[in-house]
This record gives C-alpha cells, structure tokens and sequence, in this order.
C-alpha cells in the first residue's frame, strides 16, 4: 500500500509534466506565428448579382418646362390642387391661411401677397414666381429655399408639376402667355404645340387659315375673281379685239 509521500510524488510528477508541456506550447505560439500583413497581398472582389427587380433603370433627363407647359392640362392641375386647399386659396380676393392666397401667383414678385407673413427666407430671396422658378419650388420647396416655412414635399412628377403651373396660370386676370418652345431637330413640332392654346407660331388667333370667305382663297381673292373670271374675260376680249 502505497503512503501519502509516494502519491504526492506521482502527482507532482504529473502536473509537471502538464506544466511543461503548457510552457512549450506558449513558447512555440511566440516563435512561430506568422505576423498579419497590415495590407493584403491581394483582394478578390466579389460583385453581387443583382436580384430581381432590384436594376434601377436611369432617369430619363427631364424636358425644359417650356416643353412641358406645351402639353400640360390646366384641368389636371386643378385636380392636383385639391391637396393643396387646406394652406391656400385660389379665387381672386381669397384669404390667406397657412399658405397666402395664390391667384395671380403667376408672374408676381415673391413675398407679395398683402396681409400675410412670409418667412425670412422667402423674403430674402427676392425675384419673381417664374415658370422656371415656379417649377424648381415645386420640385422641392425646401431644397430650393432652405429655411422657407412651407413643409409641403414637392411634387416629383414633371409632368403634374406642369399641370399645376398651367393651371395656376390661368387663375389671373391676364394669364401669362406661354413660353415659346425652342425648335430643335428631335422636336421639330415643339413650336406648333406650344402655340396650340393661344395662336400659330406667327401670333396670329386660330382660325386665320379659315377665316377666309368661302368664296374666296386663302389671301381673300373672290373665288374666279382672279382665275376663272379673269381668265374668261381676258381670254373672250382679247379674242374679240384681235379678230376686229
């Protein structure tokens, strides 16, 4: 049977052992274990493959509003609007709520309207509510002028954004007269379209080309004044001063 001092010598024996080894392991770790480059040697570049219907298709770069009020419908704007009642009026003589009333807004000095407080941004901005001016608002109110009291959102939509202008256009006592569109090759029409509303390219009212007497042509000579008539006249008393 084995006494107290051969068993303490046996496991002394072996937690020196596990001592040892641990000591060896640590002192290997230190001398082998390769330093991390603080740069890689090389990158993979990994492209993930776009999902479905997660492609965003490029915007379309937006048309000049000149265009745009073209073919705009005072109508829809209107109907655009209808949002908008709870901060403005739009009849002449309306009162001003949150927002002032906005008849004849179109053409008239920013900040102008009697009887309402405008913001210190709005007023320091000074110039008139263009259609140019009137559709970068629109777009984005505060983007256009920080520190303007208006929370509206803006409209995104080009198209509606000149829908609203034409119809706030039209809320005066003289409208505005619509931009001219610039010709150009692509758009060959733009300017018969921007004329649609108002006349010909010339300035001349609707209906000048038909406005000619039904007896007549187009520069108003009588029908057969100059053709048939005259040719006949000519023609019978020349022949008969000819044969006399």
């Amino acid at each position: 049977m084995l006494d107290s001092f051969e068993v303490n010598k046996a496991l002394g024996a072996v937690l020196g052992t596990f001592l040892g080894i641990h000591a060896v392991s640590l002192m290997a770790g230190a001398v082998f274990t390769p330093g991390v480059p603080a740069k890689p040697g090389y990158e993979i570049a990994v492209t993930e493959a776009p999902t479905a219907g997660s492609q965003q298709t490029p915007k379309a770069p937006e048309e000049p509003i000149e265009q745009r009020l073209a073919s705009a419908d005072p109508q829809r704007g209107q109907a655009a609007t209808k949002p908008c009642e709870t901060c403005h009026t739009f009849e002449k003589g309306g009162p001003n709520r949150v927002g002032p009333n906005l008849y004849g807004v179109v053409g008239r000095d920013r900040a102008s309207e009697q009887g309402f407080n405008y913001s210190a941004a709005m007023k320091s901005k000074g110039g008139k509510w263009s259609f140019e001016e009137l559709d970068k608002f629109l777009t984005n109110p505060r983007r256009d002028i920080p520190g303007t009291a208006m929370t509206f959102a803006g409209i995104d939509q080009d198209r509606r954004r000149a829908d609203v202008i034409d119809y706030l256009r039209t809320l005066s006592d003289n409208p505005q007269p619509l931009p001219k569109v610039a010709q150009s090759p692509e758009n060959p029409k733009a300017d018969d379209r921007s004329d649609a509303k108002g006349g010909d390219t010339n300035g001349a009212p609707k209906g000048d080309a038909d406005s000619a007497p039904k007896g007549g042509d187009a520069n108003g000579a009588p029908k057969g004044g100059d053709t048939k008539g005259g040719a006949k006249n000519g023609s019978k008393s020349g022949a008969k001063g000819g044969t006399k």
